[in-house]
């Protein structure tokens, strides 16, 4: 009995080894995905987020940044799709949404943004970027009405939030288009 207790014991030790070492290999592809992705080898980090995800393919960080690379190598299509799947891993993951929402923005895909962008800015209501890309999907989308008021609305509030966040570069763009919207739909309010 005893002999049969301790041939478990080590039944279960032998099993659960290589399952630490697999996430232990699997967490050192994704650092190095990032060491990567900092230096700006895209592409190499992309490989090395690709061998993290297929020793883990149930974490959500390799995902996410594997979307972030194939951001940054303009390859939408893919950057959209590791963030669909980071986000099914996490569906209440407000930066996927955002990133998911902000690619869509640039794929001009604009329902799909504005129902990411949406949820953030309810759920994280001093998000700038959210509000800021909010307005934006909102001017572009033309597949029902106007949603004039709600544009300046996010537009506005990008604007005072970033400034709140010392971020006078993104603040002074969004003013721009802020104004230009203004003029385009008849409106001369100037106050922030």
């Amino acid at each position: 009995m005893r002999n049969a207790f301790w041939i478990i014991v080590a039944g279960l030790l032998f099993l659960s080894a290589p399952a630490h070492a697999q996430v232990d290999e699997a967490q050192q592809w994704w650092m190095q995905g990032n060491q990567l992705s900092a230096s700006g080898k895209w592409e190499e980090a992309v490989d090395a987020y690709h061998r993290a995800i297929q020793i883990n393919p149930d974490a959500t960080g390799p995902f996410f940044n594997l979307g972030l690379a194939y951001k940054a190598l303009h390859q939408y299509e893919r950057a959209a799709a590791a963030f669909e799947r980071a986000q099914q891993l996490e569906p209440g993951n407000m930066d996927v949404h955002l990133r998911l929402g902000n690619i869509y923005n640039l794929m001009e895909k604009w329902d799909k943004a504005i129902e990411h962008l949406n949820l953030v800015v309810h759920r994280v209501p001093d998000n700038a970027e959210a509000h800021g890309n909010l307005g934006w999907a909102l001017l572009n989308y033309s597949e029902g009405p106007q949603f004039k008021m709600l544009v300046i609305h996010n537009l506005e509030k990008a604007v005072l939030l970033f400034e709140k966040q010392d971020m006078a570069r993104a603040a002074e763009a969004t003013r721009k288009t802020l104004e230009e919207v203004r003029k385009r739909f008849g409106y001369k309010r100037d106050v922030y």
